[in-house]
């Protein structure tokens, strides 16, 4: 399965892999914030980051979620979803 361990995860993530968006989030222990593996935040330093596969463990574990790249919410980046809506305004 892809990005199913640690060291996959970590690249995807130094990356900002699109592929991996979806597949898991990645919480900063010293800010206790999650994000996509996508996000546009400041790198972490890899020993304060931790992985989980789903929203709801990572909730659980104590951390809430990053206000730029929203990871509770399915679907694009909340930047993208809205230069989607803008093409289509104008193309349409």
């Amino acid at each position: 399965m892809l990005f199913s361990d640690d060291s996959t995860r970590w690249q995807a993530v130094q990356a900002r892999d699109a592929n991996a968006d979806g597949h898991f989030v990645y919480a900063v222990k010293t800010t206790k914030i999650y994000c996509r593996p996508i996000g546009k935040a400041r790198l972490a330093r890899r020993a304060n980051v931790a992985f989980y596969d789903t929203d709801q463990q990572v909730v659980q574990a104590g951390f809430r979620a990053c206000k730029r790249c929203k990871p509770e919410l399915a679907g694009y980046m909340p930047e993208e979803a809205a230069v989607r809506k803008i093409r289509a305004f104008v193309q349409g």
